[in-house]
This record gives structure tokens, sequence and C-alpha cells, in this order.
């Protein structure tokens, strides 16, 4: 006789309902990186234009991110108590209105500066819905996946992601490129966003059919869901969400200063014109999109915690002279910088999502992830953006934005070095007592 433990099977969620979950990312990260890669227009469309009009616009991508913490505490609730799928189907909803409505704004020259009060209102939204978008696409995806093969099957959220990001900085550049200044300022920034609500409506339609998770399903078999998911993840898993938090923070700073703040950085520091900026951030996305299922295998091979220490390192050694290179004018060394900085921000994304989701048992994943991992891309990626910015305006040192990435990665390192391997054991061999 042989016993065991009696589990949940991941691999009855179907291969649809997982690439469904896994493509939505492409929705929800082109509609909320576009506001980035938009955001010298929108400067100018919203709030006047010049330096001070872009730091502005950086200071409302800031404001409203706060609103995803928010987002992911609330819909990470309804996710642990109501289920995965409810769950995603509520913020895919709200989001496809909030995009709609965005590329339907006034602008300044018609209303005045409450245009800008009403796209900074707009971008609470999204940012509110986003905050649950993320971590309950990579807990439905983990908790679909075979257990040797999480490690990729969870990075295909990073990956989807940055199709999305490639979406957004390549309808950008196609945008700015077709167009004059005067009609694009006039009717042609619209169009992105018009592009975005039709996609999120679309995949709003396709998550009606997916299946609802099986660990959820369990849970409710074995009458295990959490009536407060709130107070049991901050009863039970404080260091896990500590952990979380710590990864999380190293992932953010590294993509949004790392890749999603390069175009500003390049335009407003002369390196290069607008068009230009958004071309290379398109090979950057590309190469996010290369590295990220390469570092999920990896992580499945030699585990997570490993992966994690050496990217760290990296981090701490190479962004601040990828930065200076970028500055430096010439076409080879921003080609250079940001593909550097873009394979490092996809790869501490690719394994973030598996290792962030791992900290936690089914019953408190979507909750321990918001108060963790969302958190964290709270402060380290809506906020160093605009702080970088401000920084560079203010000192004229164009390493600073490497300087911050730097400094984060430093302050992670002795966390993930004491941090246990999460990477799921390949069972014994069952034995016959005979």
């Amino acid at each position: 006789m042989t016993s065991g433990q009696a589990s949940p099977l991941p691999h009855s969620i179907s291969r649809r309902s997982i690439a469904i979950a896994a493509f939505s990312t492409v929705v929800e990260w082109y509609d909320f990186t576009l506001y980035l890669y938009f955001s010298t227009v929108l400067s100018r469309v919203f709030y006047g234009g010049g330096a001070a009009s872009l730091t502005t616009t950086l200071a409302g991508f800031a404001i409203s991110y706060a609103m995803r913490p928010v987002g992911a505490v609330v819909f990470g609730h309804i996710g642990d108590r109501y289920g995965r799928r409810r769950m995603m189907l509520l913020s895919m909803a709200m989001m496809t209105a909030a995009m709609l409505a965005i590329g339907l704004l006034p602008t300044s020259a018609e209303i005045g500066p409450a245009a800008g009060m009403l796209l900074l209102l707009l971008r609470c939204v999204m940012a509110f819905s986003v905050g649950g978008e993320y971590t309950g696409v990579v807990a439905y995806l983990l908790e679909g996946a075979a257990r040797n093969r999480r490690g990729l099957i969870t990075s295909s959220a990073s990956a989807a992601s940055e199709v999305g990001g490639l979406l957004a900085v390549g309808l950008s550049a196609l945008t700015v490129g077709m167009m004059s200044t005067a009609a694009l300022d006039d009717w042609g920034w619209r169009i992105p966003f018009l592009v975005g609500a039709a996609m999120a409506g679309s995949i709003l339609l396709a998550r009606s059919t997916m299946q609802e998770s099986p660990d959820f399903e369990a849970q409710q078999a074995r009458g295990s869901v959490p009536r407060n998911p709130l107070g049991h993840s901050l009863t039970h898993y404080r260091p896990a969400i500590l952990r979380g938090f710590a990864i999380s923070a190293l992932g953010s700073i590294t993509y949004y200063v790392g890749i999603a703040y390069v175009p500003a950085f390049l335009t407003s520091t002369g390196a290069m014109s607008e068009r230009d900026s958004l071309g290379l951030s398109t090979l950057a996305a590309v190469v996010v999109i290369l590295v990220t299922p390469l570092i999920g295998l990896l992580t499945d091979a030699r585990g997570r915690r490993p992966v994690l220490i050496g990217l760290a390192v990296a981090g701490m050694l190479l962004p601040i002279a990828m930065f200076m290179a970028m500055a430096g004018g010439t076409l080879v060394q921003a080609l250079l910088g940001a593909v550097v900085l873009a394979a490092l921000g996809g790869a501490v994304s690719a394994v973030g999502a598996v290792a962030t989701a791992e900290q936690f048992p089914g019953e408190a994943r979507l909750t321990g992830l918001a108060l963790g991992a969302t958190m964290a891309t709270a402060v380290f990626g809506g906020v160093t953006p605009w702080l970088a910015q401000i920084l560079i305006e203010r000192t004229g040192w164009p390493m600073i934005p490497g300087v911050m990435i730097a400094v984060v990665a430093l302050c992670v390192l002795p966390v993930l070095f004491f941090m246990p391997e999460t990477r799921p054991q390949a069972a014994p061999p069952s034995k016959d007592p005979g």
C-alpha cells in the first residue's frame, strides 16, 4: 500500500485557459506603460509642454501608482475569497472602461487645467485595476503549471507583458513618426489609447470562458478559503511578505528605470530625438521577450535563489555604466546601454514572477503578493522615473538612474542570500513496502 497527500492537480487547467491568462498581460502592460512611452506627448497635450510639464506628467504616473497596492489588496481579497477568475474579469472590465475614457478626454487646449486633472483621475483608476491584474495572472499560471515548469510558465506573464510594452512603444513610435507634431497633439495621440481599449475589451470577452484555478477549487472543497485574507496573510506570512517586497523592489526599479524610463531619459538629456528614442525602446522590448523564457527555464533547472543573487550583483555593477554610455550621444552607446538594461530588467521580472508567488500557499497567495510585491512596485516603480528625472535636472549627472538601481540591488542582496529556495523538489519515487 502506498500513501500520499491528496492535492489538486494543476494540470486540470486547460491549455486554452493558460494561454488566455498569459496573453492577457499583453493588454495590461500595453495600456499601463503607454503612458510612460507617450509621456513627452502627453506633457504637451495635457500640461502645456516644456521640461516642467514632463516632470508633471511623470509625477502623475507616480501619484497614480500609489493606487496599485490599494487595488491589489482589494482585488487580492476578491481572488482569495471568491476565486481567481471572478477577480480577473472585474479588473479587466475596469481597465477597459478607463482606457476608453482616456482616449476620449478633452485636452488642455479645450478645457484648460481640468484636462490634466481628469487624466490623473483616470490614471488612478487604471492603476487600481492593474494592481490586481498582474498578481492574479501570475497566481493563476503558477497554480496551473506542472511543478517542473513553473518557472517557464509563470515567466510567460512577464514575456507577454513585454509584448504589451513592445506594442505600446512600437505604436507610439509609429504614431509619432507618421504624423506632424500639430496633428499628433490635436488628435493623433488618441489612437494608441483607443487601440488599447479595443484590445482590453477583447480580452475581457476571452476571459469569460476561462476555468477557475484548481487550487482555489480545492480550497473550496476542503473548506480552507480564508474569510479574511488580509488578516490571514498578516498573521501567518509576514516574513514571506518582506521577501516578496525585496524581490519586487529589484524587479520594479530595473524595469521602470532601466527600461520604461529610458525614452524620456534619452530625450530629456538631448542624447536622442523623441522618434529615435522610441525606436530604440522597441528593440529593448524585443530583448526582454527573448530573455524572459530563457531565465524561466534556468530557474526551473537551477532554482530561483541563485538566479536572483546573480542578477542582484549585475544590478550593482552594470546600470551606472549603461546610463553613462547612453548619455554619450552616439547611437552605438545608446544601443549598448538600452540592450543591457533591457536584458537585466527582463531577467529579474522573469524570475521575480515565480519567486514572489511561491512565497505563499494558495490560501494567501493573492493578498500576500498585494502586500509584498505590489507595495514594492508602487514605491520602486511608480516613483522612481519621476525621481530620476528630478535628480538629473538638479544635478546634471546622467548616471543618477543607474545609481538608484545599484543602491536597491545592494540593499536587496542580503535578503536574497538568506531566502529559502522555493523551486519544487522532484517527488521521491514511491516505495512498495512489499
